[in-house]
């Protein structure tokens, strides 16, 4: 089929480095993309922040860019679909304007909040055991100690900056902010508005607000949007001011998507129950989708509405994965003082990838914790932090380089475990013995699974074999597609995965096995010896 008979969907990624719109088949082909990095701002006191301005310029400057590039015809573009960051709040007026930046899945500043939440006598890690079991059996998650989840972000707007909560409409989910922006409709999809441990999803086929939660949260009911739909449901088409401004058709239709995770998951390929993928961007997870609603409150793993309507996905998420790459790119190599401001940066990550190559595996025993902001799974605990264990003279960058490829992996073997004892209670096979591999492979998709290397590495880390997806970086944006294309009636749900490419497949080492088994436990060792100490540091 030519490219003018095809028909294409607006797939825009939303991320936290800023959003990436691409022109994308209904089948997942990605035609075009396009970037543009937004700023962070970080504040003392555990703050993060994006201005949603610079989210809505970005978002038109890279999408005018690929519908200019001319690579498609703009009538063959029949829907846009977003899919953004998750776990944020954008509190806006009636008319939609934002009344202060957007608090971001980052922020840490409504933690006493919400361990306000989970006061009482009967508790486990800090959690009352009775309110998280009430909130679990309702929303399939609940409201974590870190203070990240929107539901704190709100109670600190209120108590900390009453005069914007008062004058709040909506508080809307970065997802839900940007189609406000497309369409002027206040709404949110089941998936979304999930993460905000403030709806009932028992009945998956009608997700509402639970009068209880939203009662236990002291929030107020009418400050949520009030439209709840499937993220394959039709918004509406774009207002006339957005068609103007990209050139497209007054009647391109916005299907409601959903965010980050979820859209992911669906990019991946891995939409049957139980199979897995791993995501590894600035931040990472190990997700699947389930056909029942379970969680393990203990390793903070929930249970959400997926983007598959109908279905649902056990969830993780951890803080910082990728992001330590840059971190050390622009911290530590690169950082803009006196003394570098003139030097041109390079495409550092290929540099990384060539050095870590050359490294043996383990990296003389260095050991790396990627915990530079705290962390959600499998403990919630913002105050741990990063470091670098048993670092000796006979050491170079080049160790310390692989260490941190190395310890990003580890952390995801310490989710990943949680995550399969968790399908293991509810995967049933024959003649299963207690030591069989439940989940044999794992896709991986992200910026960092376009590492070669890193792939390896967590095949080897986590005795898996690990499928690299065709262009990995495109799997939001892939899945915001596969979603508006199901919702428009292109494709179905169960063609999705024959149509996603596999582009590399690596095995697990043998030679590695001992070495990575042994400083994963000394990795588990560190968390439990030192999240006193970081506590007392970071309290």
């Amino acid at each position: 089929m030519s490219n003018t008979q095809k028909k294409y969907i607006l797939a825009i990624d939303h991320g936290t480095g800023g959003p990436k719109s691409a022109i994308v088949s209904t089948e997942g082909e990605v035609i075009d993309w396009a970037f543009e990095e937004v700023p962070l701002h970080v504040y003392k006191g555990g703050g993060v922040e994006q201005d949603p301005n610079d989210w809505w310029n970005a978002i038109l400057n890279t999408s005018k860019k690929v519908i200019n590039s001319g690579k498609v015809t703009v009538e063959n573009i029949v829907g846009i679909c977003n899919t953004s960051q998750w776990s944020g709040t954008v509190p806006v007026d009636k008319e939609g304007n934002h009344l202060m930046n957007a608090i971001i899945w980052m922020d840490t500043r409504g933690a006493p909040y919400a361990k306000n939440l989970h006061r009482g006598l009967l508790k486990f890690s800090g959690y009352n055991i009775r309110k998280a079991l009430i909130w679990l059996k309702r929303s399939g998650g609940a409201p974590t100690l870190s203070g990240k989840d929107p539901i704190a972000h709100m109670l600190w707007i209120k108590h900390e900056h009453p005069d914007i909560y008062d004058r709040t409409y909506n508080f809307l989910e970065p997802q839900d902010y940007i189609n406000f922006k497309l369409t002027g409709k206040f709404a949110s999809s089941y998936s979304t508005i999930n993460l905000n441990w403030l709806t009932d999803i028992r009945d998956i086929d009608n997700v509402k607000y639970s009068n209880k939660l939203i009662k236990m949260a002291k929030l107020d009911k009418n400050k949520l949007p009030a439209e709840l739909v499937n993220s394959t449901d039709v918004l509406g088409s774009i207002t006339s001011e957005v068609a103007d401004r990209l050139g497209l058709e007054k009647d391109t239709k916005v299907v409601a998507g959903a965010a980050d995770i979820p859209a992911a998951a669906i990019g991946s390929g891995a939409v049957r129950d139980y199979e897995t993928h791993i995501y590894v961007g600035t931040s990472d997870w190990v997700i699947c989708h389930f056909p029942f609603k379970k969680q393990d409150m203990f390793h903070n793993i929930g249970s959400v509405v997926s983007g598959i309507p109908g279905r649902y996905m056990i969830v993780n998420e951890q803080e910082i994965a990728g992001g330590t790459l840059s971190f050390l790119r622009d911290k530590i190599l690169y950082h803009k003082d006196e003394l570098l401001k003139e030097e041109v940066v390079p495409d550092v990550y290929k540099i990384f990838d060539r050095i870590v190559e050359k490294v043996p595996a383990g990296s003389n025993n260095l050991i790396f914790t990627p915990w530079l902001i705290g962390e959600r799974c499998p403990i919630d605990d913002h105050t741990i932090r990063a470091g670098l264990y048993n670092i000796s003279l006979e050491m170079s960058r080049e160790h310390l380089i692989r260490a941190i490829f190395e310890g990003v992996a580890y952390n995801v073997k310490w989710a990943f475990t949680y995550v399969e004892k968790l399908v293991r209670k509810f995967v049933k096979k024959e003649k299963m013995k207690k030591n069989d591999v439940i989940i044999p492979e794992v896709r991986i998709i992200g910026g960092g699974a376009q590492s070669d290397i890193w792939c390896q590495i967590f095949a080897d880390v986590l005795n898996r074999t690990v499928k690299q997806v065709k262009d990995p970086i495109q799997a939001n944006a892939r899945g915001a597609a596969y979603i508006a294309s199901v919702g428009l009636g292109y494709i179905k749900w169960d063609e999705i995965q024959q149509c996603c490419e596999i582009s590399n497949i690596f095995t697990p080492n043998p030679e590695n096995r001992q070495i990575y088994d042994n400083l994963f436990k000394e990795y588990i060792n560190i968390y439990d010896i030192m999240k006193k100490t970081y506590k007392r540091l970071n309290k």
